[in-house]
């Protein structure tokens, strides 16, 4: 086969992998430091984030603004004030036990779903997080971390329960049975190769969330796919969308420790790269399990900065957020102050 010929067939291979599918929204490049914030900002909230330094907010929408019309509204309340929406959020399909556990209900939840991608792509937001969790994120109570108040949780503790979007499950059994990992996988299966081809149309990207806590099995429910490398990898090669990739809590993946996970957040971004790695929960722990409490960042077991080397040895150009913070004096302006704050200095330290 001579050139012209080797380039004509390695021009068809591109156009049949590509076709049908929709472009992937490129990134500006860098790394973004991200808050948390409303869907409806007070003056002083935008004043606030001004202050901070913050140019990208992850807004948690509210039911009656779920629409496309309802995310241009919340897209232009920031942009007037001079930051971007990089995501919107939406309980209602952020995680769904219909879809993990095949429940009833669950043809209507991915359509749901479908909508909301729909919606995000109209609206031009990019980036959207999943999480596939059956029965919830798991806690046993609080702890005082530096006379904070923080999450806790420990394997042997009979008060820990699962919770999501008000709905609480407990031990033995949440569902009433035990699943399988065939299961979790099949179901899985089913929902993300109904989603993803809507996801490449709307140019929306879905970053999938670990597990949280990563523990094997949680009443009766295995937690074998995003609570681990190996099965991240095997997701993604199921997926295989250009738009499927992850966002990496690392908080949740220092609960596993390697020992659970198969890699520390270091290795997951060098293994995995900007090219799937879109959104970084920036949380750090006081140690793997069984037992641990979240802490504030520079009082946990990681050391953090080699995470944001990480992401700037790969040239990362998605958004670090501040996750699960401690409570504070001063609430969430104080927690969203020094977290901001600890994040731009390893930034800085990185970039330098």
């Amino acid at each position: 086969m001579d050139r012209r010929e080797l380039g004509k067939t390695a021009l068809g291979a591109l156009l049949a992998a590509g076709k049908g599918r929709g472009a992937v929204h490129q990134s500006a490049p860098g790394v973004k430091l991200c808050a948390q914030s409303g869907a409806t900002p007070s003056d002083e909230q935008l004043l606030f984030l001004k202050q901070i330094g913050a140019e990208y907010v992850s807004v948690a929408s509210s039911p009656e603004l779920r629409t496309a019309e309802g995310f241009l509204k919340i897209k232009k309340r920031y942009a007037d004030a001079g930051i971007t929406v990089w995501n919107i959020g939406n309980t209602s399909v952020h995680n769904m036990p219909e879809v993990t556990l095949n429940l009833p209900g669950r043809d209507q939840k991915i359509a749901e779903y479908k909508q909301y991608l729909r919606n995000l792509g109209k609206a031009g937001i990019y980036y959207t997080t999943y999480a596939h969790m059956g029965n919830g994120i798991w806690s046993s109570g609080r702890k005082d971390v530096r006379g904070a108040s923080a999450r806790e949780f420990d394997m042997a503790s009979p008060d820990k329960r699962g919770v999501w979007d008000g709905k609480t499950w407990s031990e033995p059994l949440s569902h009433g049975r035990v699943f399988t990992k065939e299961e979790i996988w099949e179901n899985f299966t089913h929902f993300i190769r109904q989603v993803a081809p809507v996801a490449e149309e709307a140019s929306v990207r879905i970053g999938i969330h670990p597990d949280d806590p990563p523990v094997p099995v949680l009443a009766g429910v295995p937690r074998c796919i995003f609570g681990n490398f190996e099965g991240y990898k095997r997701a993604l090669e199921i997926a295989n969308s250009p738009n499927v990739g992850i966002c990496l809590c690392c908080g949740t993946w220092l609960e596993g420790g390697k020992a659970l996970t198969g890699k520390d957040p270091e290795e997951m971004i060098h293994y995995f790269g900007a090219k799937k790695i879109w959104k970084i929960h920036f949380r750090n722990v006081s140690a793997p399990l069984p037992h641990f409490v979240e802490t504030f960042m520079d009082d946990g077991y990681y050391d953090m900065y080699k995470i944001m080397k990480a992401l700037r040895d790969v040239k990362y150009d998605g958004i670090v957020i501040l996750d699960h913070s401690p409570g504070m004096v001063g609430g969430n302006y104080a927690q969203t102050a020094y977290g901001f704050a600890y994040m731009r200095a390893l930034l800085n330290r990185a970039n330098a």
